[in-house]
C-alpha cells in the first residue's frame, strides 16, 4: 500500500525528469588509429625459415606439451596457492564490490531514524522567557529517496567500475601468466643444473683416470711430472665448479618454494630434482600477431583501462549540469504521550535540486580526465609494442640457440673423436701428453657449452610461451586465506 502510494505520488514528478535525461561525455570506442588495428600489429611470427615453430595456436595449458608429470602437478599448485595470485583475486574481489557499490546508487535509496529522549529545551529557543518542564521528547520517522541520472553520472560511474573491475580480471589473468612461467622457469633451472652438474662429474672421473695415467706414466719413466701436475689441476678445476652447479639447484628448489607459497626445504629440494630437461614433443606453436593480440591479458586490462579513463570524463562532464533527487518523508515528532496525534505527524515529497556553478574547478577536472584518456590510449599503444617486441625478441633468441646448440652438437662429436685418438696415441707413446691435454680440454668445454646450451633452449622456451600469454584461461582460483582462518 505504501509502495503503491509512494509511485504514485513521484511518477508525475520523475517523468518529465527521466524522459529529459541524457549521457554526457564521449562514449567508448577503440581509436581508429591504436596500434593494435595496425596491419602490420597481426602479421604472422616467426619467419618462413623457421622450421622449429608452427602457426598452429599455442595452447593455453602449454606446459603440457613438455608431456611431464612432475611439471604439469607443479603449475597447478602454483596457481592455486601462490601468493601473487592470491593478492590479484583479492583485489578483483575489492573491484567487484566497488562496482556493486556504485551501482547500488542507481536504486531507490532508504532509511528508518528513531530517536526518544527525556530533555529540557531552552525556553528562549521559542522565544519563551520562563523555564520550560521537561518532556519525554520522541522522533521517528522514515525517508525514501531517488537520485535521477538526468545527465548520466551514475551511468558513466558504472561504466568506469566495471572496466575497472574487468582490468582488474585481466591482472589477475597477467599474474597467471607469469605465475606459470615462473613455476616452469624454476624448475627447468634446476633440471639445467642439475644437467650439467652430471655432465661436469663424468669429466671429472674422466679426468682423474687421466691423471691416474699420467702419475703412472711418470713412474715409468715415459712422462715427466709437470704433465701429471696439469692433469691434476684440470681433475681440480672440474671438481671446482661442482659447487656452483649444486648451489643453482638449491636456488631453483627455493625460488620453486616460493612460486607454491611453500617455505624453503627439504621437501621443496626433493620435489625439485630431476634428471633430464623437459623437452618439447613437436616444434613449438606461435600462432601470429593477432591471435597473440587477442590472448595477452597485459593487453586486455590496458585496453579496460583506457575505457575507465574515457568514462571518467563524462563522470567530470555531470558536474558541470544540477544533480535532482525525488525523495518522500513522513514520521511523528513530539511529546512521547502524543505521538500519533495529529498534531505530531509530518510528511512531505519532492524534488530536491543541486547545482555547482562550474567556477569551481570542474572544467579543469574534465580536461584532467581528457589528459588521463590520452595516457592511457599511450600505454595501450606502448603494451602492445611491448608484447610484440618481446615475441618476436623470445622467437629470434630461441631460434639462434636452437641453431648454436645444433653446432655444439657437431663441434662435441668431433671433439670427442679427437680426444679419444689422441688419448690412445699417448698411451702407445707415439703422442706427447700436453696434445692429448688439449683435446681432452677441449671436449670437456665443448661438452659444458652443450650442456649450457641445453639448458638456454629450454630456458628460452619457456620466454616465448611467456610472451606469447598463455597459462590463464580455466586456472583453478587461488585458495583463500583469511586471518580469521590462521
Amino acid at each position: 500500500m505504501t509502495k503503491t502510494w509512494l509511485r504514485k505520488a513521484l511518477l508525475p514528478v520523475a517523468m518529465p525528469m527521466l524522459a529529459a535525461c541524457t549521457v554526457v561525455g564521449p562514449d567508448y570506442r577503440l581509436p581508429d588509429h591504436a596500434l593494435v588495428r595496425a596491419p602490420e600489429s597481426s602479421m604472422a611470427l616467426a619467419k618462413p625459415d623457421y622450421s622449429m615453430v608452427s602457426p598452429a595456436p599455442v595452447p593455453n595449458d602449454w606446459w603440457r606439451l613438455y608431456d611431464d608429470p612432475q611439471v604439469d602437478a607443479l603449475v597447478q599448485r602454483a596457481l592455486i596457492a601462490n601468493t601473487s595470485l592470491r593478492l590479484a583475486a583479492a583485489n578483483l574481489r575489492r573491484a567487484v564490490a566497488i562496482y556493486h557499490e556504485i551501482e547500488s546508487e542507481n536504486l531507490v535509496q532508504g532509511g528508518i531514524a528513531a530517536k526518544t529522549e527525556r530533555a529540557q529545551l531552552a525556553g528562549e529557543s521559542v522565544l519563551l522567557t520562563e523555564k520550560i518542564p521537561v518532556f519525554n521528547l520522541g522522533d521517528y520517522g522514515i525517508s525514501v529517496s531517488y537520485l535521477v541520472d538526468l545527465f548520466g553520472k551514475l551511468a558513466r560511474s558504472d561504466e568506469a567500475a566495471l572496466a575497472n573491475a574487468e582490468a582488474s580480471q585481466a591482472a589477475l589473468d597477467a599474474a597467471r601468466v607469469a605465475v606459470v612461467a615462473q613455476t616452469v622457469r624454476a624448475y627447468v633451472e634446476g633440471c639445467a643444473a642439475g644437467q650439467e652438474l652430471q655432465v661436469t662429474e663424468r669429466q671429472l672421473i674422466l679426468q682423474r683416470q687421466v691423471s691416474a695415467l699420467a702419475r703412472r706414466m711418470v713412474a715409468a719413466g715415459k712422462s715427466q711430472p709437470s704433465e701429471a701436475s696439469q692433469a691434476q689441476s684440470e681433475a681440480e678445476r672440474l671438481e671446482s665448479a661442482l659447487p656452483v652447479f649444486k648451489a643453482r639447484m638449491a636456488a631453483a628448489a627455493y625460488r620453486l618454494s616460493a612460486m607454491l607459497g611453500e617455505p624453503p626445504g627439504e621437501t621443496a629440494e626433493a620435489r625439485a630434482e630431476c634428471n633430464a630437461l623437459p623437452a618439447l614433443s613437436r616444434p613449438m606453436p606461435v600462432g601470429d600477431g593477432a591471435a597473440l593480440l587477442r590472448r595477452r591479458p597485459d593487453l586486455r586490462q590496458a585496453e579496460r583501462d583506457l575505457a575507465s579513463a574515457t568514462a571518467r570524463i563524462g563522470v567530470a562532464t555531470a558536474d558541470l549540469y544540477p544533480s535532482v533527487r525525488i525523495g518522500a518523508s513522513a514520521g511523528v515528532t513530539g511529546l512521547l504521550s502524543d505521538l500519533g496525534t495529529g498534531p505530531t505527524v509530518h510528511w512531505g515529497f519532492g524534488p530536491l535540486l543541486t547545482w555547482s556553478f562550474p567556477s569551481n574547478g570542474v572544467r579543469p577536472r574534465i580536461h584532467a580526465m581528457e589528459a588521463n584518456a590520452d595516457a592511457m590510449l599511450a600505454r595501450f599503444d606502448g603494451t602492445v609494442l611491448k608484447a610484440l617486441e618481446e615475441t618476436r625478441t623470445a622467437l629470434n633468441a630461441y631460434a639462434n640457440e636452437l641453431e648454436r646448440n645444433k653446432s655444439l652438437r657437431k663441434a662435441k662429436v668431433a671433439a670427442a673423436a679427437v680426444a679419444s685418438e689422441h688419448r690412445q696415441l699417448y698411451q702407445g707413446g707415439r703422442l706427447p701428453y700436453l696434445a692429448s691435454l688439449d683435446a681432452d680440454r677441449t671436449l670437456n668445454r665443448t661438452e659444458q657449452e652443450l650442456a649450457a646450451s641445453d639448458s638456454q633452449v629450454a630456458l628460452r622456451q619457456v620466454t616465448l610461451f611467456e610472451a606469447l600469454g598463455g597459462g590463464w584461461k580455466g586456472a583453478p582460483a587461488p585458495i583463500e586465506r583469511h586471518a580469521a582462518q590462521e
